[in-house]
């Protein structure tokens, strides 16, 4: 049975990263560091894990598995594991949910299907989500894309979504457009049966936190933590100049984690978690590659223009 059954998603859920050594299996000790890392952190409401931070592509079933057993292990008794469902297939999809509710998960971050890049329409989203809430009673996030992508369910769709799922509690918000978000946002957030909408607007975090998201779940939360729950604390009440110093400090690292090519960005982020010392190793699963020094040496600078890393130890290197 869930730890934190009555868990609702809501406020600061990091996405954390997932180690690996340079055979590319998991290294299971400095994953465990990084997750008692993050979850140290004052004013988290949840983990996620399984997700595009911990490379979930590359996982297999029964890695998905082990590593949600860690989580649990280390921190599944202070905070509430969102277990990410990653599956082109419905039937694949309602596996994971269900080994993920025996396994102990409080929620459940559903991604789209990759075949929906090729068209879909409500019934095809009804019915892959049908199929995850039919397999565990845990409260469903919905990752919404950006429109284009073909994988972003359009308005239309996502209340049906959210009218006939009873279990779908939030969106993970990826709209892309602040039109988009603040749909979601003022949409969503006030049904009679309200979905908090939970940023993951990286990018541009503090501008889309003051539209009036009910939290925020993001991969860079992995490096920041601490710096996210403070300025969801200070938007949350209404401390503008609290919120605009937090996000002088979090933008330069925005600006390089995001970069072009966005698959790189937990790549980037790992390279981060090294040069601070809370990773041995940078190591990602094909079809990432190493990154380059001089990009490294760029998230450096930027480590360094947010005050986390000294310039003694930016001379040091």
């Amino acid at each position: 049975m869930p730890r934190h059954k009555t868990y609702v998603p809501h406020g600061v859920i990091p996405a954390v990263l997932l180690p690996f050594h340079d055979d590319l299996s998991i290294d299971e000790p400095s994953f465990r560091k990084h997750l008692r890392d993050v979850a140290a952190t004052d004013g988290l409401s949840a983990i996620t894990i399984n997700a595009h931070s911990t490379e979930v592509a590359s996982c297999t079933f029964d890695e998905q598995k082990r590593v949600h057993a860690i989580a649990q292990d280390e921190i599944g008794d202070r905070l509430p594991i969102v277990h990410g469902i990653w599956a082109d297939g419905s039937l694949e999809a309602a596996r994971i949910a269900k080994a993920a509710a025996e396994g102990g998960a409080s929620a459940l971050l559903v991604f789209p299907p990759a075949p929906f890049t090729l068209g879909q329409n409500a019934a095809m989203a009804i019915e892959h989500f049908r199929r995850v809430a039919d397999a565990s009673d845990l409260p469903i996030i919905v990752f919404q894309y950006p429109l284009p992508t073909g994988q972003g369910y359009p308005n239309e769709t996502l209340l049906r979504m959210v009218d006939e799922i009873p279990s779908i509690r939030a969106i993970k918000d990826w709209a892309g457009t602040v039109q988009q978000h603040e749909w979601h946002v003022r949409t969503l957030q006030n049904r009679s049966r309200p979905v908090n909408v939970l940023s993951t607007q990286s990018s541009w975090l503090m501008s889309s936190l003051v539209l009036g998201c009910k939290g925020l779940l993001s991969g860079s939360g992995s490096v920041i933590p601490d710096l996210q729950a403070q300025l969801f604390k200070a938007v949350q009440g209404n401390d503008l100049a609290a919120a605009k110093a937090l996000n002088d400090r979090i933008f330069p690292l925005a600006s390089i984690f995001y970069a072009q090519p966005w698959v790189d960005m937990h790549n980037r982020m790992k390279e981060a978690l090294v040069l601070l010392g809370r990773l041995p190793k940078a190591v990602v699963r094909p079809p990432l590659v190493k990154l380059e020094k001089a990009e490294i040496d760029r998230i450096r600078r930027a480590l360094i223009e947010a005050g986390l890393l000294s310039r003694e130890k930016r001379d040091a290197a």
